[in-house]
């Protein structure tokens, strides 16, 4: 039989159990639907974290107050049980290999500016802090240039918070009202979005030594120190690690780590929860082939006359097993490219409404749908074929 016989046989046969069809459709594209869009949704997910953590580069270490004494997993993002200080802080800014030191303190406040207020996250920093984070000035100036433990009544502003308090009305020079404080703004930022859980428009950066007034603490969040050479990465961590356990009476309280290590730890978990989700989905694709099991040997039992009457005009066995296997092949084809351009079409739509996060689905992850779809229908469609195949033929046309 020529292939082009068979594939128009096929489809014939297709075409005469429309609702039997339908349902093996249905289901393979709901499979593949399944596995290209969780993949796509966790892919996602994983380049914003990473995007989220990229910012910084790889020549930052950052210092937090507290101490993961196990080995492996992630380090605390918050918190110790004892503080980091500026002393800390400028102790290790005169280490070698340092460019600069950026210590932080954050905390939220409501920022009032006649008869307008905003609650706003407020990050006391110094002109390092722009620096490692890439922040742009849009208007003005940034903070200025003083000894990290001297405050001033000085602010700049993200763009979002500008506009909520002051809308179309310029605001450098403006004095804005904070939990009993004040300060006068000498910049506004461009337009930098969100890195590290931090919403640069809608912040308001102090001198840090401000910021240590207005909340009434002596810790910091964080320091981050910018390091000369990246060959020297590994040699200051350790230097900074000893300073720190002198200044803190032989106790090593603090954890230092690079982003090379966060995004390393990050991207690991989170392949592995891509991986996880795209087998979840695969468990639909195994559903899938068992339908095409079933409805295929239903298919067998309906069609024993037809069998019978193949061969005998002469068909094969072979030919037999042939063209009821690649009837399940050409529905799990149509099914999976189906589920591949539905989940291609929520993937498009998802990144209209969150332009934020970049849903898209790996090509391997398609390309391993489309194989494994494929794959389920050779399977499970060979015993009903094999089965179909081995009829006698006088028996099926009786």
């Amino acid at each position: 039989m020529r292939l082009q016989d068979q594939l128009l046989f096929n489809l014939r046969s297709l075409s005469r159990q429309r609702f039997r069809t339908l349902m093996q459709l249905i289901a393979m594209a709901i499979g593949v639907f399944s596995v290209v869009l969780l993949t796509g949704l966790g892919e996602g997910g994983r380049q914003f974290v990473m995007a989220e953590f990229s910012v910084l580069g790889k020549d930052i270490l950052i210092i937090l107050p507290g101490r993961k004494e196990t080995s492996g997993g992630m380090p605390p993002l918050t918190g110790g049980t004892r503080d980091i200080t500026l002393q800390d802080a400028q102790a290790l800014s005169r280490l070698r290999n340092v460019d600069g030191i950026a210590p932080l303190v954050v905390g939220k406040a409501e920022v009032n500016f006649s008869g307008r207020s905003k609650e706003s996250l407020i990050i006391g920093a110094n002109p390092e802090f722009f620096i490692m984070r890439h922040l742009r000035i849009q208007q003005g100036q940034g903070l200025l240039q003083i000894e990290i433990d001297q405050a001033r009544p000085v602010c700049v502003i993200g763009p979002e918070l500008k506009k909520e308090l002051f809308a179309a009305q310029p605001a450098l020079g403006k004095w804005l009202k904070m939990a009993g404080s004040r300060c006068r703004i000498v910049g506004i930022l461009a337009n930098s979005g969100t890195g590290l859980g931090f919403d640069m428009n809608n912040a308001l950066i102090i001198p840090v030594a401000s910021s240590m007034q207005l909340f009434d603490t002596q810790g910091l969040f964080r320091v981050m120190i910018d390091v000369h050479s990246l060959a020297g990465m590994n040699k200051l961590s350790k230097e900074v690690e000893r300073v720190m356990q002198e200044r803190h009476e032989g106790e090593l309280d603090v954890t230092v780590i690079t982003p090379a290590s966060l995004l390393s730890a990050f991207d690991d978990i989170l392949a592995v929860l891509t991986v996880a989700i795209s087998a979840i989905g695969g468990i639909s694709l195994f559903v899938a082939g068992v339908l095409i099991m079933n409805m295929t040997l239903i298919s067998v039992s309906q069609r024993t006359a037809e069998i019978g009457l193949l061969k005998a005009l002469g068909a094969s066995s072979r030919q037999v097993r042939i063209l009821f296997v690649s009837e399940a092949l050409i529905l799990c084809l149509a099914g999976a490219v189906l589920g591949i351009l539905s989940a291609e079409v929520l993937l498009w739509l998802a990144r209209q409404q969150f332009s934020d996060l970049l849903f898209i689905a790996p090509w391997w992850a398609s390309a391993l749908a489309l194989i494994v779809a494929l794959t389920c229908g050779l399977v499970f469609a060979w015993l009903p074929a094999r089965r179909a195949a081995n009829l006698p033929p006088v028996e099926a046309l009786r």
